[in-house]
């Protein structure tokens, strides 16, 4: 039987055994070498791959709440299926000291570099070339590409369950500004800039200036955000009396302009740092 069967068939079990402790170690290993994801592009369509995040959910399920604490001072508890992940230097992930974490079964490619303290959770795919700053998050089973640069404090959620639930798409060669979140299965396209302190989520409506269209999700599909857009953080007036009266508004996110070479060469990622 293939990986994903065993996953499936394991997963519906109420009594779990050793056999299945040693399943779960086998697609961990495949997690972490990048060869199964959470979410794939297929025929340019992102799609879920639901009985990975089944067995994410089963390790969690087998493990076992256990003491990882390093002195009296430093305590730590964690199931003991999803302890730090191993990285060594054959990996050749650049992590600089100062408290940044990965979780076990997150794939990090060569290349990466993490900054203090960084946090990546379970299930994540964080591609070659990307950096992820400090006090950045990216969430389980969030997929990031090639050349990303999560900002300082930028945060990427992420989704477990339910198991069928998109989680956030990360593209090539994205910007993503400083203080800002991209959250519940929102996708943002190659090449997009998302200015500092912009929140995204998968039920905002984003206003295109350029095209004059408001971008959506659908029942049949997630929030995309089209290929090459700056996005920044804008606002909207309410329409009700009561908000008229006091001059309320919300904050929105507004697409301004598509990516051209002067804002390729505002946003350079730092060659040098890497």
């Amino acid at each position: 039987m293939s990986l994903q069967n065993d996953i499936e068939n394991a997963y519906n079990l109420t009594d779990l055994s050793g056999e299945t402790r040693a399943l779960f170690q086998t697609f961990k290993d495949e997690l972490n070498s990048g060869a199964i994801r959470a979410a794939e592009k297929h025929h340019d369509v992102w799609k879920v791959n639901k009985w990975v995040k089944k067995g994410i959910l089963l390790g969690f399920r087998l493990g076992v709440l256990s003491d990882y604490s390093l002195n009296d001072e430093f305590r730590f508890f964690d199931k003991d299926t999803f302890p730090l992940k191993k990285l060594t230097l054959q990996d050749k992930v650049r992590q600089i000291p100062g408290g940044s974490a990965v979780r076990d079964g997150a794939h990090i490619a060569p290349g990466v570099v993490i900054v203090p303290p960084a946090y990546i959770n379970v299930g994540a795919y964080v591609d070659s070339g990307s950096m992820i700053d400090s006090h950045a998050l990216v969430g389980s089973c969030a997929q990031i590409g090639k050349n990303v640069h999560l900002s300082a404090a930028a945060q990427i959620g992420g989704v477990l369950e339910p198991v069928g639930g998109m989680p956030v798409i990360i593209e090539d060669n994205v910007l993503v500004g400083g203080n800002s979140g991209v959250y519940d299965g929102a996708i943002v396209s190659e090449e997009v800039v998302i200015g500092a302190g912009t929140i995204i989520t998968g039920s905002t409506p984003i206003f295109d200036l350029v095209h004059d269209e408001i971008l959506r999700k659908t029942e049949i599909a997630p929030l995309v955000i089209p290929k090459g857009a700056v996005v920044v953080q804008g606002s909207r007036s309410v329409d009700s009396v009561f908000a008229r009266k006091y001059g309320i508004s919300v904050n929105t996110p507004v697409i301004i302009k598509f990516r051209d070479d002067k804002t390729s060469a505002a946003t350079a990622l730092e060659a040098a740092l890497r």
